[in-house]
């Protein structure tokens, strides 16, 4: 995910001070991993640089000065831009657990151990998920969802190659 665009999003909604954008970044998109101020402001320096947002002033507080931030016209067209530019798939079609699989018939290892040992890693953050879900509102309902749909294509997948390793190992050492 695109942090920097992503707090752009949120600053076109209405201005906003550094520590709530933080902190509203976080209550939509930070549950699994929040960021940290420090990374929040140097994004919101590098956005007053590119002229995407500019600083409103200083307001005195109980420790340093606050800003109050807005986004620009060139920051609303860039937010726009981003929203509309569809994503592209996986650019590679090759994973690390693709790789593996292929390293360890090469090698002569036990694949289907990689791919047990893969199944159940994916199972225990499959539970973590469905419990995150039962206990959501519907953005952690939809953000598990998106999880859970990946980890089952990838389980999938991991079925299908262990059906097949025989004749996957044949082919490489064929090759």
């Amino acid at each position: 995910m695109n942090n920097a665009l992503t707090l752009l999003g949120l600053l076109r909604r209405e201005p906003s001070y550094g520590y709530d954008l933080k902190h509203s970044y976080d209550r939509y998109f930070g549950s699994q991993k929040p960021l940290a101020f420090g990374q929040v402001y140097s994004t919101l320096a590098r956005m007053i640089r590119d002229e995407l947002i500019r600083a409103l002033g200083e307001e005195p507080g109980a420790g340093p000065d606050r800003k109050k931030y807005e986004i620009t016209e060139a920051g609303r067209a860039r937010v726009q831009q981003w929203l509309f530019t569809p994503e592209v798939p996986a650019p590679t079609l090759q994973s690390e657990l693709f790789a593996k699989t292929v390293v360890a018939l090469l090698v002569d290892d036990d694949a289907q151990r990689l791919l047990d040992a893969q199944r159940a890693e994916h199972m225990t953050r499959m539970r973590e998920l469905t419990r995150l879900k039962r206990e959501g509102d519907l953005l952690q309902v939809l953000m598990c969802d998106h999880g859970l749909f990946h980890i089952e294509a990838d389980l999938r997948w991991i079925e299908l190659t262990g059906a097949r390793l025989t004749q996957l190992k044949k082919e490489l050492l064929t090759a």
